[in-house]
């Protein structure tokens, strides 16, 4: 049993939870649309009913926020992301402060056998020790392209905080360390979309994010492919948007790339 709530809408969690809600799921920056909610504002919310609250942190990785910091009792990361970083491992971590949940989540652990192999442990760790680099090139990255996308004529609109013109800016300039490498973009048609992921020499078209190579999606035919035109409109994301995960390479590579799928 679930219902919905908008994390970017005070007292929507107060409006929305019902007498068994027991969690209270969410994550910010949101996927593909790139908002950012106020993170301790819905933990505190979440307490005041007695729900615990889930936090996905994979798009900023705890390079770039911290949500057990601000309050948040559960924190999970795809490890297949951005901890890992080179798209080589599948993993995901369960991070918390809580004692309670930490041996209840080693326990059904121990009993579903919901182990990564040695060896992906490995690249994870090894991935780790370069996270921080990493992040730091990822977010300079998305910083250059959103601005150069965002001037484009063929380009509506850019979802990246690091923008000052994103309604999220100074939220996410509070909460975080750095506006990440996750961005999305409407163009001003499908066809210019779709012929833009099949031009490209440099970015690679692909579902996946958080490598060191620079990936691009098609939400409309990939994650969000099970919804209408209307539901995904209605959810921020028309068929004109592509998602993309700014990697680590030159930026001027990248930039000459779109520049060029985009003539």
């Amino acid at each position: 049993e679930w219902s919905l709530f908008d994390p970017m809408t005070p007292g929507s969690l107060t409006e929305n939870a019902r007498e068994r809600t027991k969690i209270a799921i969410y994550e910010s920056p949101t996927n593909p649309t790139l908002k950012v909610c106020d993170i301790a504002a819905v933990a505190t919310a979440a307490k005041s009913l007695g729900i615990r609250t889930v936090f996905d942190n994979t798009f900023a990785s705890p390079a770039l926020q911290n949500p057990l910091a601000l309050g948040v009792d559960v924190v999970v990361h795809s490890t297949t992301k951005y901890l890992g970083g080179h798209s080589d491992i599948t993993g995901g971590a369960l991070v918390t402060n809580d004692e309670a949940i930490s041996a209840a989540a080693f326990n059904w652990l121990i009993n579903s056998g919901a182990s990564p192999s040695p060896f992906e442990c490995w690249l994870t760790h090894r991935g780790i020790k370069t996270l921080g680099i990493r992040m730091e090139r990822h977010c300079s990255n998305a910083q250059a392209i959103a601005e150069f996308l965002v001037k484009h004529p063929r380009v509506q609109r850019v979802n990246y905080p690091g923008l000052s013109t994103h309604p999220g800016h100074e939220l996410a300039a509070r909460q975080m360390r750095g506006f990440g490498g996750m961005m999305s973009a409407i163009f001003d048609s499908v066809e210019t979309a779709q012929r833009l992921v099949g031009t490209l020499k440099v970015w690679t078209f692909a579902p996946s994010l958080g490598g060191v190579e620079s990936l691009i999606g098609y939400p409309a035919r990939m994650s969000h492919a099970g919804l209408t035109p209307e539901e995904r409109a209605a959810a921020g994301i028309p068929d004109a948007l592509l998602r993309l995960s700014v990697g680590i390479e030159d930026p001027s590579d990248l930039i000459e790339d779109l520049e060029s799928a985009l003539r």
